[in-house]
């Protein structure tokens, strides 16, 4: 999945000053405590990244976007 892509649907899926917040200020257990920005900057994938996501928000990401 390109970084482009990934924003696209995070940005969907919670709008876009939502997403921003999520991504800079919502650690995650399963990146390892990271925020998303701070997983990007350390070389994660937004596959990897994205199925974080979907587990953590089942219920607010499309079917279709997964």
């Amino acid at each position: 999945m390109r970084l482009t892509d990934f924003w696209a649907r995070l940005e969907e899926a919670f709008g876009r000053a939502y997403a921003q917040s999520l991504a800079e200020d919502h650690t995650f257990a399963d990146l390892r405590g990271r925020t998303i920005n701070q997983a990007f900057a350390q070389g994660e994938d937004a596959a990897t990244v994205w199925r974080v996501i979907v587990a953590a928000y089942p219920d607010r990401i499309p079917s279709r976007l997964h």
